[in-house]
């Protein structure tokens, strides 16, 4: 059933159905609409993916407008700027077939405080103890993106970083968990020997015994350095900053004293309010963020990595590709890649950092996709290469500088 744009506050909902939203998010049927304040630029746009019928579908959408924003019966708020200025609204329904609907939200600016975790509750706070609703897509106005200030380097610094141009980036990552420091400073080696952009801790590395991060860190960043010194290429080490805000700044600062300029964080393990805080303390330093427990929430990874990531600081994102050992598929990659560099307040670009399971193989595929606009991450592949590790490293690298670009083809 074709559902029309309409003002959210005429919808005549009466009552809501068993599964719906609480009772204290019914609407006043008699609430006046604002027609000059829909499609407000100055609001933060919440797009909802809801499964329901028909039927409920125009009580549903405003249930959520209202729980996500004033969460109490419209009728009974008597301050008329909270009723017109601060009740959420519907601006428009669409029915997306198979009894899924999108319900475009309009969310007032002022709810979020300016503040990444009260941003992420107002978007899907409540709703997301539903298992019947979806963060679908999030857009973010110029108050938000101004104060977040997105990325600090983005796409171009980080290939500047590496005196890359013209082309994609690579990288790989320090696994298992379990090694000793000297092993994993061993790999990290090998791999900048290889001439490699970017080596990464995987993100389980943390400050565990074997291999506690003021130990880990510094003994990879002096294999590193010591790499980068015989082959000439400025390969960049991330360290895999973790834990509450007191240990990861007492890691970023560790991270300093080793010289390294590159962080990995993965936002949703250690919470978007510290995320973001230390990428405001640590302004000339790269972020990539990393992707663990993005899946834990119902919130689409278009709008949790590729937008939300990228506006709070994240310069690169890495996410799980197509065809790898997690369950992307290609529409899903191509909108996180858009997401990355679309538009958005004048922000700079995200990298897309496509990962999870990819091989040597598929570098052309991969490319081919995505061309000079990412950074190609493969781990296990290259680690399993043992001996050949520093061969298939510089075969990596050569790959990818080779890869004709324009046609979108491998060199001959």
């Amino acid at each position: 059933m074709p559902v029309t744009s309409r003002p959210a506050t005429s919808f005549p909902v009466t009552s809501l159905p068993d599964n719906s939203l609480s009772a204290s998010a019914q609407a006043d049927p008699d609430r006046l609409a604002d027609p000059d304040r829909l499609a407000d630029p100055d609001r933060l746009i919440a797009v909802y993916r809801i499964r329901c019928d028909a039927s409920d579908i125009e009580t549903r959408a405003l249930a959520v407008a209202i729980e996500q924003s004033v969460e109490m019966p419209t009728a009974a708020i008597s301050d008329p700027r909270v009723a017109t200025e601060v009740v959420g609204r519907v601006e428009d329904i669409t029915d997306i077939g198979g009894g899924r609907f999108e319900a475009r939200v309009a969310l007032a600016v002022e709810t979020t405080g300016l503040e990444p975790g009260q941003l992420l509750n107002i978007l899907f706070g409540n709703a997301s103890i539903l298992d019947d609703i979806e963060l679908a897509r999030i857009e973010l106005p110029p108050a938000l993106t101004r104060s977040f200030a997105g990325p600090r380097f983005g796409e171009a610094g980080l290939k500047a970083r590496v005196g890359a141009s013209g082309r994609a980036l690579t990288c790989s990552a320090l696994k298992p968990i379990g090694l000793s420091p000297i092993a994993l400073a061993g790999l990290a080696s090998k791999l900048a020997r290889g001439g490699l952009d970017y080596i990464k801790d995987d993100h389980g590395l943390a400050d565990q015994i074997s291999a506690p991060f003021a130990e880990r860190v510094p003994a990879i960043a002096a294999a590193v350095r010591a790499a980068t010194g015989d082959t000439g290429h400025d390969t960049r080490y991330l360290p895999s900053v973790t834990g509450n805000l007191d240990a990861l700044r007492r890691q970023v600062r560790i991270a300093r004293d080793c010289g390294l300029d590159t962080l990995l964080i993965a936002p949703m393990v250690v919470g978007l309010p510290a995320f973001h805080t230390i990428v405001c303390e640590n302004a000339d330093m790269a972020i990539i963020a990393h992707p663990a427990m993005a899946g834990a929430t119902r919130i689409a990874p278009v709008a949790l990595i590729g937008t939300l990531f990228r506006a709070l600081g994240a310069d690169g994102i890495i996410y799980p590709n197509v065809g790898g050992r997690f369950g992307y598929s290609t529409e899903t990659c191509r909108a996180i890649a858009a997401a990355a560099d679309a538009p958005m307040g004048g922000l700079k670009p995200s990298l897309p950092v496509p990962a999870g399971g990819m091989t040597l193989k598929r570098i052309p595929e991969i490319l081919s996709f995505y061309r000079e606009n990412a950074m190609l991450l493969i781990g296990g592949d290259l680690l399993g290469a043992g001996d050949r590790m520093i061969e298939e490293a510089r075969a990596f690298q050569y790959a990818v500088a080779d890869f004709d670009y324009q046609l979108g083809i491998a060199a001959e």
